[in-house]
């Protein structure tokens, strides 16, 4: 199962089957086709020394991704800009500031004023707004009411925090039900309401959900530049397994993301 994001110039194999010679000859000569630059395979834990004989470098793990067992993040590039990340030294910087603040696991309050609830079809306009206002560019078009609408459709969900009068913070789970795990993505607040806890408070409400629903294993990719992602998650307990370069488009151009995963047993 692959998928064809133009908007990121790659191609994501999230899942495969059979001869692993042919599959990867087969994704290489689609993305070439295609004219992507990055070919991002999810390889099973005894397939990824395979892809690293062929060129692949191993960027991350996600731990516990198949129903408990590890999928190793495979990277592939046709274009040495996309492989040249620009930062790298200043995001080793950040990451190192992130490891030395301190372990925040309890849950915030919410705060006065303030109402934190599940997300409903109805909030997909508002949520679109809140990317929008957010991010110069985004790796999905979460500023399409329409896109938002259909990712709930599929099962994404979505937990925010509001005011009487706007919605100020939100934060998404994309669940795959069959390998039971979620990523947790589309993270935003207004820039006034930064610093009061909420994106942690929406991530303790997004895992107690996917508790519930029998999820093991939650995963995020933070832009390698932003401390505050990285201490959120850092803090919250999920840990650190690698860094994948230029990975997706996000505020104005291709960025390294980190990959945190958290066992949710």
């Amino acid at each position: 199962m692959f998928c064809l994001d133009s908007l990121n110039k790659r191609l994501r194999l999230d899942d495969y089957r059979g001869n692993i010679d042919a599959i990867y000859e087969r994704v290489v000569e689609i993305a070439k086709a295609h004219t992507l630059t990055k070919l991002f395979i999810k390889s099973r834990e005894h397939d990824w020394q395979a892809f690293l004989s062929k060129g692949c470098m191993l960027e991350g793990i996600y731990k516990g991704y198949y129903n408990g067992s590890d999928a190793y993040c495979m990277a592939w590039y046709e274009d040495l800009e996309r492989r040249t990340s620009d930062y790298w030294l200043e995001e080793d910087q950040i990451i190192k500031q992130v490891f030395a603040i301190p372990l925040k696991p309890d849950r915030p309050a919410v705060p006065t004023h303030c109402t934190l609830r599940l997300a409903r079809s109805e909030d997909a306009e508002s949520l679109a707004n809140l990317y929008k206002e957010i991010f110069q560019t985004y790796p999905t078009p979460m500023h399409d009411p329409a896109y938002v609408a259909k990712t709930m459709r599929e099962g994404t969900i979505y937990y925010l925090v509001e005011t009487a009068t706007q919605l100020i913070s939100a934060a998404s789970a994309e669940i795959n039900t069959v390998y039971a795990n979620a990523e947790m993505t589309d993270c935003a607040t207004l820039p006034a309401y930064r610093n009061l806890g909420l994106m942690r408070l929406l991530m303790h409400a997004l895992e107690e959900d996917l508790i519930s629903r029998h999820i093991t294993c939650a995963y995020s990719l933070s832009r390698a530049l932003s401390f505050g992602m990285n201490a959120v998650f850092f803090q919250l307990g999920y840990r650190y397994y690698g860094r994948l370069t230029k990975n997706c488009d996000i505020y104005d151009k291709f960025e390294d993301m980190n990959l945190w995963v958290k066992s949710l047993k």
